[in-house]
């Protein structure tokens, strides 16, 4: 049976959770990197024959091709053999995960990726600063409640996952490698949150070499955003 195609560019995030995924969990997999920059997935032949969507990640397995990450993530669960601690059998424990991964949609991600658009991504391609105080009230706030969320609610003391897991889940790289993309605007998402901090680094030893693999790119950014203070050029979170 041929391994599934996976199409995909580590500057987006769910792209790069689904990569630490496969790698960590020894998936066979297809590897195509696609460079976004270049617009690759912007022409016919990536629309006909990978994604009609024309966005990454994106999986295609013999003839049949699929978008959305969580969607590729349950068909690689159904198919494939894995430590079930990535997504468990039981029905409580999966309960658990599918809860955050929807949760996630509408708050993790939306919230993480606004900032980085906002504060990173538009004024860099507007060749401008960005204003800050538009930043600030309209997607810094969100994103903070997100976090605080995510510390108050989702971790607890003395376990170190998502949920109240002690062992580590999809869901949590799922939240990790979102989380993980303000920091190239200069966000820093552990001060004032302990919980998150010990979560995110314990996401990144329990799945390296893979984590810091995956966030090569977004780590070498870091370094060379002027911006940035020199204090979180030295943190890998």
């Amino acid at each position: 049976m041929a391994p599934i195609k996976f199409y995909y560019d580590l500057m987006s995030q769910p792209s790069r959770a689904l990569y630490i995924f496969l790698k960590k969990a020894k998936i066979p997999f297809d590897d195509h990197q696609i460079a976004l920059r270049k617009g690759v997935h912007l022409t016919e032949e990536y629309e006909n024959n990978v994604n009609r969507f024309q966005k990454v990640p994106a999986l295609v397995d013999n003839a049949f091709q699929l978008s959305e990450s969580i969607a590729m993530f349950r068909y690689i669960a159904a198919k494939e053999q894995f430590n079930d601690h990535w997504y468990p059998k039981d029905l409580q424990r999966r309960g658990r995960i599918d809860e955050y991964l929807e949760w996630q949609h509408s708050n993790t991600r939306t919230t993480c990726s606004y900032y980085f658009i906002l504060k990173y991504l538009k004024p860099r391609m507007a060749g401008k600063s960005p204003d800050d105080e538009y930043v600030a009230e309209s997607s810094k706030k969100q994103m903070d409640e997100t976090l605080n969320a995510i510390e108050r609610l989702w971790l607890h003391e003395g376990k170190p996952f998502i949920g109240g897991s002690n062992e580590i889940s999809i869901a949590d790289l799922f939240g990790a490698c979102e989380i993980e993309q303000p920091r190239i605007a200069g966000y820093d998402p552990t001060v004032g949150r302990p919980k998150l901090s010990a979560w995110m680094k314990s996401v990144k030893d329990q799945t390296n070499p893979y984590y810091d693999e995956a966030h090569h790119y977004v780590n070498k950014l870091i370094m060379e955003n002027p911006d940035i203070p020199e204090y979180l050029k030295g943190i890998s979170v």
